[in-house]
């Protein structure tokens, strides 16, 4: 795909805060939402969970910059927008209501050493993706989450009376008409600010039919500085148990994230910078350990993001990231983007989430669909939509196991990696490979036979016209 900016353009500042809005708009909503069902999940009052809230907001915001610009051997040095992960919200409620809320910043502190000590292993891990198991992995990321985008659309969750009014479903239409309309036929910052002004347009729209509720922005602090340790901290061995399974869920997903965004901005994935990435990870997740927030992980949304607008400058992430810590700063902000209507959103999340899923399909172009892998690509995506679309498969499943497998992304990923290593490379395969390489050999030398002679007849008529 050809990049509107790259991965180390600087566009000019105006461009990039508005550029970064759109990053900002798509991952607020998610970012709040960790902190405030487990909050609300365990009996926290309103002035706690406006602190876990500004907490993940300034959070994110410092681990977004520094995972953009890098920090020494920390940071992956891409568009990564960090934030609240939802792989968390299950153990940390259970650990809550058992052992109170400083039990779930002990545990994730101490679990997020399986993130720190792990991403010092990442170039080996690297070595088990290749575009076969990768490419499974990017597909599985994007329709795991799409239902996410489809429930925003139907303005309300699955059985509520208002799920899929036809309201909801013409405000959301009309955001991602615009963003279909604007990405194809625009031309520069138009089209790479598609997504922005598509939720903007819809936001009016919203604002007009009097639908957006302002509470949240009267409700919401002027000004909030983070607090050390706010909730004290405990540690309970079940507890750190149970965030450690998490955290290695977390490993695999980011992978996937970053596997995905390398893709997506034409770099180069190696193992070294996958250690930067993880490594940012998990020191993000320590530091919201100890302000008093939800642990970290990458965000996939944000991937589709780069996919439609063509721009995968770091920098401009990086300002998104200095939004998101002025958010967390002056909460009136982020009350402000928590108004936006959820239709609004499915606008715009249904055609960033199907992006990744394009871009999934990208990497799969690229192998040789032998029998071999026709099966890992099968077998890995069906296992994870059967997680995602069936979760009570997992009913009779012991609690350790339903962590790990209870992620579409992680149960999916984890069988095609396995295939990639069971599966032995038959000889009719490779056969076929050699076969596939040397036609698309032969190809390569007919296309550069035909641009040389091209090259030449031009040459020659350029002499004929000087001569004359």
């Amino acid at each position: 795909m050809k990049l509107l900016y790259k991965v180390e353009d600087k566009p000019p500042m105006g461009a990039s805060i508005l550029l970064a809005l759109q990053h900002m708009l798509a991952a607020m909503g998610a970012i709040v939402a960790v902190p405030l069902v487990v909050g609300s999940a365990i009996g926290l009052a309103t002035e706690e969970m406006v602190i876990l809230v500004n907490a993940a907001l300034m959070v994110s915001g410092i681990v977004t910059i520094i995972q953009c610009k890098g920090a020494g051997p920390v940071g992956i040095r891409l568009p990564v927008v960090m934030g609240t992960s939802f792989t968390f919200v299950a153990i940390a409620i259970s650990i809550g209501i058992d052992s109170g809320v400083s039990a779930i910043f002990g545990a994730a502190l101490v679990g997020s050493l399986v993130m720190i000590i792990g991403s010092r292993f990442m170039p080996q891990i690297r070595k088990l993706f290749p575009p076969v198991v990768s490419g499974t992995v990017v597909v599985l990321i994007g329709l795991t989450i799409l239902p996410v985008a489809v429930d925003w659309l139907a303005g309300a969750y699955v059985g509520d009376e208002e799920y899929g009014h036809l309201s909801h479903l013409l405000l959301g239409s009309l955001v991602l008409l615009i963003v279909i309309v604007l990405s194809q036929f625009g031309k520069g910052i138009v089209a790479a600010a598609a997504i922005v002004i598509g939720m903007l347009a819809g936001y009016l729209v919203a604002i007009m039919l009097g639908v957006v509720d302002f509470s949240p922005i009267g409700a919401a602090p002027l000004f909030a500085l983070p607090t050390l340790l706010p909730f004290g901290i405990s540690f309970t061995i079940s507890g750190i148990i149970g965030m450690s399974i998490a955290y290695l869920v977390t490993i695999m997903e980011s992978t996937g994230d970053f596997l995905a965004l390398s893709d997506a901005t034409n770099t180069k994935l190696t193992g070294d910078k996958l250690s930067k990435g993880i490594l940012c990870d998990g020191l993000g997740s320590a530091l919201a350990s100890t302000l008093g927030t939800t642990p970290f992980s990458s965000f996939s949304q944000n991937v589709g993001i780069v996919s439609i607008t063509g721009v995968a400058s770091r920098h401009v992430v990086a300002v998104t990231g200095l939004i998101m810590l002025f958010a967390g700063l002056f909460p009136k902000i982020g009350a402000l983007v928590v108004t936006i209507p959820s239709p609004v959103l499915g606008g715009a999340g249904i055609v960033m989430f199907a992006m990744i899923i394009s871009s999934g399909i990208g990497i799969l172009s690229k192998i040789n669909f032998t029998k071999r892998n026709m099966l890992i690509i099968a077998v890995g995506v069906a296992t994870g939509m059967a997680v995602t679309m069936r979760p009570e498969i997992l009913n009779y499943f012991p609690d350790s196991i339903k962590v790990i497998f209870g992620s579409g992304i992680t149960a999916g990923s984890l069988v095609a990696l396995v295939l990639n290593i069971v599966l032995r490379v038959s000889k009719s395969d490779e056969a076929q490979c050699t076969e596939e390489k040397r036609e698309a050999l032969q190809e390569i030398i007919k296309e550069c036979d035909a641009n040389s002679d091209a090259l030449q007849k031009e040459e020659t008529e350029k002499s004929k016209i000087e001569t004359t």
